[in-house]
């Protein structure tokens, strides 16, 4: 076999525009012949792919896959550049083949599990797998993330929008009856609207207390309403405030918003379990929003014309 000398793979990866260790992987598969590498690169859909690798991709979908026992369950959100191939049969197709895999996958991040075979077809790398998605859509496209949770109680999904919310929510239960994933089910829809960060006051840590307390003591002495009173007064009058913002982050706290009767969404859980007749509690959740944290392309070419003129 002949040597993959590193001049080699820049020499590969300038003329295809791929990345470094696809080069040396293609040179190495193909014995350091260029044009066979090159023909290796074009196959796995790489060369295109890297072409497409600056172009921004913050649209896209976000999907879930649960098992049947409801013991295991993934999400994911894979993003492409617009919206119009965020609705493709094909593109949403890739996305629910990746979340099927996610629930069967050790692996512990998207580094690894981009290195897995492709459980469809075992000749190329989930990577490889996007690279040729790539190629095909003609768009840039991103496994952005996922988690996945195993558990001894239950998991249920909800899917927002068409994907563009995606929830998972655990619970701690030993029900299985159909009110018990109605009501974890409605937890999940209160998630998708309601965007909680934490299940309760119980996660919250209190340097993050401390820290928001100040930012309202500091809020409170610049209001001139407060001149006169002294800094104990003013804490217990902001402490009130706290509360209330914690009752909006944590999700056992806030209002339950299909209730009937004004409740909480702890109240609600609870009165369902007595009602099954089974212990029912929520363990955790996680909530997808696609294109959270990412630029957004600018669609508005006048506007921006006129930015980058002065006008």
């Amino acid at each position: 076999m002949a040597a993959i000398t590193a001049s080699m793979v820049k020499e590969l990866r300038e003329l295809s525009g791929a990345g470094m260790m696809d080069c040396k992987k293609a040179l190495t598969e193909c014995d350091g012949d260029f044009d066979q590498a090159m023909e290796f690169l074009r196959k796995k859909g790489l060369a295109t792919a890297q072409k497409k690798a600056g172009r921004i991709a913050a649209e896209g979908i976000v999907a879930t896959n649960v098992t049947a026992d409801g013991k295991v369950a993934a999400i994911v959100e894979v993003n492409a550049e617009t919206d119009f191939v965020a609705k493709n049969d094909v593109f949403q197709g890739f996305v629910n083949e990746v979340c099927a895999q996610l629930v069967n996958t050790n692996a512990k991040n998207m580094d690894e599990f981009k290195e897995e075979k492709w459980a469809l077809d075992d000749s190329m790398t989930v990577n490889e797998k996007l690279a040729a998605m790539i190629a095909k859509i003609g768009e840039n496209m991103n496994i952005r993330r996922f988690e996945k949770i195993t558990t001894d109680g239950m998991v249920v999904s909800y899917i927002h929008a068409g994907g563009k919310i995606g929830v998972l929510v655990e619970a701690d239960t030993d029900g299985s009856g159909a009110e018990v994933e109605e009501c974890l089910k409605n937890v999940a829809m209160q998630i998708a609207a309601m965007n909680p960060k934490y299940v309760s006051t119980d996660e919250v840590s209190e340097e993050y207390k401390a820290n928001e307390l100040k930012i309202l003591v500091d809020q409170a002495k610049n209001d001139p309403k407060n001149a006169n009173k002294p800094e104990n007064i003013i804490e217990k009058m902001v402490q009130g405030r706290l509360n209330k913002e914690l009752k909006e982050v944590c999700l056992l706290e806030q209002e339950y918003v299909k209730a009937e009767e004004k409740e909480n969404v702890a109240k609600y859980v609870e009165k369902v379990a007595k009602a099954a007749g089974c212990k029912l509690a929520i363990k955790s959740f996680v909530r997808f929003e696609t294109g959270e944290g990412l630029e957004k392309k600018n669609e508005d070419f006048a506007a921006e014309v006129a930015a980058q003129m002065g006008m």
